[in-house]
Parts: structure tokens; sequence; C-alpha cells
């Protein structure tokens, strides 16, 4: 097959979240991560989870018959990302409280309705990181710990272009790390979370309470903060601390040469990253700093990691040739 930009090697990807979906074509420039056709449509959540998978399978066959039609061949792959529980083995998406989904054999459903095009499937945050870790924020790095700071905290394990997935395909659960035992509850049950605390969410929360105005979002609060508002830095401080202490647990354990942060909370730049480097510098002391960066793909990275997700599937299938 021709790699010339009329009949390029593509796959599709697609990053399935909450309320709206991100899809596109992807080629084989930039390290797998050449953009030959995006578009969005919404998750449909509202109309129940059968609507949901209806949606996502309607897409997929959309963006085959799309790259059909512009580049006269068939996608080699497609690559899906996720949230909630995953069993990658099978490709079942397990559970997803905002989705409504119990055992959805995703990827057997993708493959019948894509003729058979192979599809690979993986948790939303870990593709992205992937992504982040690959091709962004972390490319080149050979240990990485990706944090995404959105309604919840999830992160992504990296380890020499890969992203480990955990025997039960949980690895990475550091919003569920318990940093102040007195804290908050948490939606998972425990009490003090680092979700509970530090994300965006739960920062929205606090300022919201803190300002008297209920409709108060963390952006409000990173704005607040940049004025001066002394109850913003309040809030903005406590929420800082709680995640150098998540994330000192992390670096222990894991050791990683870098930190890659996303999500929405990240978007705050220097606001966020300043005392949060301070903050986890003062509480290491035996373990080596790492660089804490920013993400560097916004959110094209779920997208560009399900991209990377169904490249790898084909290296794999012809590795074992």
């Amino acid at each position: 097959m021709s790699t010339s930009p009329h009949n390029p090697e593509y796959v599709v990807a697609l990053d399935v979240g909450g309320t709206g979906m991100k899809a596109a074509l992807v080629g084989p420039g930039d390290g797998g991560s050449e953009l030959l056709y995006e578009t969005r449509r919404n998750t449909g959540r509202e109309d129940g989870p059968d609507a949901v998978v209806a949606n996502i399978l309607d897409l997929a066959a959309s963006l085959r018959a799309h790259g059909a039609e512009q580049f006269g061949t068939e996608p080699l792959a497609a690559g899906v990302a996720v949230p909630g529980v995953l069993d990658e083995a099978t490709g079942t998406a397990v559970y997803a409280a905002n989705l409504g989904w119990h055992d959805v054999p995703l990827r057997a459903l993708l493959t019948e309705r894509l003729g058979g095009v192979p599809v690979a499937l993986g948790h939303d945050v870990r593709t992205g990181g992937l992504a982040e870790g690959r091709i962004g924020a972390g490319e080149g790095v050979d240990r990485f710990f990706f944090v995404a700071l959105g309604t919840g905290i999830a992160g992504a394990i990296g380890m020499d272009g890969r992203v480990e997935p955990g025997a039960h395909g949980s690895a990475g659960e550091i919003g569920h790390i318990v940093v102040r035992p007195d804290g908050p509850e948490c939606g998972c049950g425990q009490r003090g979370c680092l979700e509970a605390l530090a994300s965006a969410s739960a920062v929205g929360r606090a300022w919201a309470t803190a300002c008297g105005d209920a409709s108060a979002t963390a952006a409000d609060a990173a704005r607040a903060v940049e004025s001066g508002d002394g109850r913003a830095v309040a809030v903005w401080r406590d929420a800082v601390d709680a995640l150098a202490a998540g994330l000192v647990t992390a670096l222990t354990l894991l050791d990683p040469r870098t930190v890659i942060v996303g999500g929405g909370l990240a978007e705050a730049g220097d606001i966020l990253f300043v005392p949060l480097r301070e903050a986890v510098r003062a509480r290491v002391t035996f373990q080596q700093l790492p660089t804490i960066v920013p993400a560097a793909l916004g959110d094209a990275a779920g997208c560009l990691g399900a991209g990377l997700l169904a490249r790898d599937l084909l290296s794999a299938e012809v590795a074992s040739r």
C-alpha cells in the first residue's frame, strides 16, 4: 500500500468522553500522530447506555466510510479510548458510571461494524498518557507518570514507550490515594482521597463555598488567585498541598523521571505549576525529584493515543507472524 498523502496507511481513532466524542483518521507521519481528518459528536448518554454504544459504532463506521471515500483504501486498524473499568484482554467495557455501561463487548462490536478491522481498546486516561509520553511532553523519557486533573483525578504509569495497565486494569488510580484520612467523602466510599481534594471539581466546590457563588468553578478560583483574592489563595494552597502529597506518594512508589500534569486544572499554568513544584520539593526526603511539566497535547491526547493503540496492535500482529 502506498504511503503517499493520497493513499496513506491510516487508522481510525476515537476518544469517548462522558459528554462528547473526539474522532480522527490518523496517518503514519509525525510518529503516528498525523491527523488527516477530525470530527466531534455528542456521546448521547442522556439516551441511555445502548444509545451510547450505537453512537460509537455509527461514528466509527462513518470514519471508515470517509477514509475509504477520501483515500480509496480501508483503515488498517482502529483504536478506541473509553472511561471506566476495562478488561483489555477481552475488549470489554466492564463498568463506566457516567455512561451506564456494564460488560459491553465493545471491541467485538466495533470489529464487526468495521468489517473485521482489528480494534484496540484502552482506558481514556492511560491512552492520553500514552500519547503524552510517546509524542507529547514526555517524548524521549524512559519513565514517566501522567496525571489528569479533571472532574476526577487519574494517572498513567509510563515505561519505555508503553503504559502499564496493571493486573486488573486499574493501575495509576492516584485519585484514590488517601492523603487526608479525615477529609471529605469521595465517590469511591473512602474519605480524604486526592480526587476529593484536588480535582478541578473539588477546587470548584471549595471556591464556590468560599466566595458564596454556587456556580463558581476551578477556573474562577485560578483567576481569583491571580488577582490576589486571599480566600482563593487559601483554597488553592489547600488543593496544591493535597496534590503534592499524592504526587510524592506516587514518585516514592514509581520513581518517574518526569511527571506530566494535564486536565482542566493544568490550564492554570504557572499558577498551578510554580507552587506545586515547590510543594513537592518541600516534601521529598530521599526521593529523586522528577521534572514536573504541563501536558503538551491538550484535548487531542486521547484521540492521538487511540491512534497509537491501533498502530501498536498492528505492530504486535506483524511481530507474531
